[in-house]
């Protein structure tokens, strides 16, 4: 049975693993999201990713709704605006890669004695699986990598290398199989040869992170979520969702102003925290609302560190969402260390007179140009 997740975790920078989906010249990376579907097409030159084109297509239109609003197309409209999409940004390659949304997914940690050996993960990761999956095992695509002890928190007090750790930590991952069927219908249904889906995260992490050893938080900032991966080594150490996003502010803004929800966007996205004047009242009612999430991810901040003893040394911030004024500001006065935007763009070559306008919506490409990347091997 084809399985587009087998070897999944092997994907992940520390682990140096090839990809297990052939590679090729041209590839193009789809993230369809609640609002909007962005695409990034590279090509393979001498050895470099190229940017060839990029492109994204707001939803809402699709559903007869106001730009911003969040959609839950099926799958003949989804493959229409893929289609559209393709069209406007001149993207001619076939050859896909499709993201799956972290919230359609289940991402967690199993903690094992140290002592199981690799032949006994195969019986014992599905039981103890279990424990965190509220469907039946045999409904979901179930994968898992185990994390090199080196890079665990756990370890036993002894310099003797031949002790056994005191436990394991595994990586583990769970995609519904509708799910699954869902986006090869989209796939196909917009004409794209795609034989390759990955969570989100894991292509956000690959475009965006460097070499960074230390603890990061990458904070994607959606439309309806805000999912939030503490990373280490490039292995995805804790995974959390925030049930609220860019779409709910402009709610907030629509509800408290008592104005039309387009309306509400546009003062979202042109003034966003940093309103004064007769705009002071919307940007501090719309700071209440970006507390929330600050204040939920830094509790998610704090868990970690007390767990492993170690700090969050910096975060990484990618989505549209993240792209409101005074977001960033707002994040590193709460955060109190180094927050910075993700730029993907920066591991392709770009034409240099469109790198600075690429380096401001780069946040908004992290999941397409991530992977674009993985496609092109």
């Amino acid at each position: 049975m084809f399985n587009p997740f087998k070897k999944i975790m092997s994907e992940l920078h520390i682990s140096g693993g090839s990809s297990t989906s052939s590679s090729a010249d041209q590839a193009v990376g789809v993230d369809v999201g609640t609002t909007s579907i962005k695409l990034v097409e590279l090509k393979k030159k001498n050895g470099r990713a190229v940017l060839e084109t990029y492109s994204t297509l707001a939803l809402a239109p699709y559903a007869n709704l106001d730009i911003g609003a969040t959609t839950n197309l099926g799958t003949d409209p989804l493959g229409k605006a893929i289609t559209d999409a393709l069209r406007e940004g001149s993207i001619v390659t076939k050859n896909a890669a499709f993201s799956i949304p972290s919230s359609a997914s289940l991402i967690f940690l199993l903690d094992l004695p140290g002592s199981i050996t690799e032949k006994e993960l195969p019986d014992i990761v599905p039981t103890e699986a279990r424990k965190y999956i509220p469907v039946p095992i045999s409904e979901v695509t179930l994968d898992y990598w185990v994390i090199p002890h080196k890079q665990q928190g756990f370890y036993n007090d002894s310099s003797d290398p031949s002790t056994v750790p005191a436990k394991s930590e595994v990586l583990t991952v769970a995609i519904h199989n509708e799910t699954l069927s869902k986006y090869r219908e989209i796939a196909k249904s917009s004409g794209l040869d795609a034989d390759m889906f990955e969570i989100e995260v894991f292509s956000s992490i690959r475009s965006t992170f460097a070499h960074e050893l230390s603890a990061v938080l990458l904070m994607d900032f959606g439309a309806s979520k805000t999912k939030l991966s503490i990373v280490e080594y490039g292995i995805v150490r804790s995974f959390h969702i925030v049930n609220r996003g860019s779409f709910d502010l402009t709610n907030s803004i629509m509800r408290s102003l008592s104005i039309p929800f387009a309306r509400a966007e546009e003062m979202k996205r042109d003034i966003g925290l940093l309103g004064n004047g007769n705009d002071r009242a919307m940007s501090d009612g719309l700071r209440l609302d970006v507390d929330y999430i600050l204040s939920e991810t830094s509790n998610v901040i704090q868990a970690f560190e007390r767990k492993y003893n170690k700090p969050i040394s910096k975060v990484i911030l990618t989505g549209a969402g993240s792209l409101l004024p005074g977001f960033r500001a707002r994040a590193a006065e709460v955060f109190r260390t180094e927050v910075d935007y993700g730029n993907p763009f920066d591991k392709v070559e770009v034409p240099e007179f469109v790198a600075k306008v690429l380096a401001e919506t780069g946040p908004e490409f992290a999941v397409a140009l991530g992977l674009a990347l993985r496609k092109l091997g």
